[in-house]
């Protein structure tokens, strides 16, 4: 069952168009790897449907009834679509738990808050960090912290905006396995990111998209082999 379809949707800036009548479905269950050059709307997509841009025609529909298009950002967050921005946004003034609190959103009730942020700290591996000021952690383990957050409000959609950024080849493959420990049945999870050896292992399947277009949808294997998507992008 497809947790998020993208029917026909459009965004144009001036006359440029980010996204050119595109269609997409997210099962339920999967994650979900948007790869392609810079300016081919990958991250157009993710504001789109978190409701930070306002496409020009087109919907994006959650479950079988909410069309995002039509939704405010504060509609969209509660009706469980969380987003992971490239630059991880913590609050370095509190700690790690704070965060997390923050997190579960102010209708959690406590033992439920407290359940969420268990579960959170333990994917993330910050159990030790817990106490600890998030202004002190190191890059990668703000980056952790931002995905527990996103995790801890109970998301159907997960959206990751390039989660390994800056990141060193050890803290990448631990993030491959907090990524693979978000996946639910119920949960969708969309990750827009440049490293192809990370969305080769922790994606289902890939959209390349080209200006604004889906390219090629599949395997990431045959993203690789597929002659377009060389020419546009691995070749480069």
């Amino acid at each position: 069952m497809s947790a998020l379809v993208v029917e026909s949707l459009s965004v144009v800036f001036g006359g440029f168009r980010a996204l050119d009548d595109l269609s997409l479905a997210i099962d339920a269950g999967e994650i979900r790897g948007v790869i392609g050059p810079n300016g081919a709307g990958k991250t157009t997509l993710l504001d789109v449907i978190s409701g930070i841009t306002r496409a020009r025609s087109g919907r994006v529909t959650l479950g079988e009834a909410i069309d995002l298009t039509r939704s405010s950002e504060a509609e969209i967050a509660r009706a469980g679509v969380r987003r992971k921005f490239q630059r991880p946004s913590v609050f370095p003034a509190l700690s790690v738990r704070e965060n997390l609190e923050i997190g579960c959103g102010a209708g959690c009730p406590p033992a439920e808050r407290s359940r969420r942020i268990v579960e959170a700290l333990t994917i993330a591996g910050l159990e030790s960090q817990a106490d600890r000021l998030a202004g002190l952690l190191a890059h990668g383990e703000k980056q952790w912290l931002e995905i527990a957050m996103v995790l801890a409000s109970d998301p159907r959609v997960i959206l990751l905006d390039e989660p390994v950024a800056g990141l060193s080849d050890e803290e990448t493959e631990r993030t491959v396995g907090l990524i693979r420990g978000l996946r639910r049945p119920d949960r969708a999870i969309v990750v827009v990111e440049h490293d192809m050896a990370f969305v080769e292992a922790v994606a289902d399947r890939v959209t390349v998209l080209h200006e604004g277009r889906t390219l090629y949808e599949g395997a990431m294997a045959g993203a690789r082999a597929a002659p377009r998507v060389i020419e546009v992008y691995l070749g480069r």
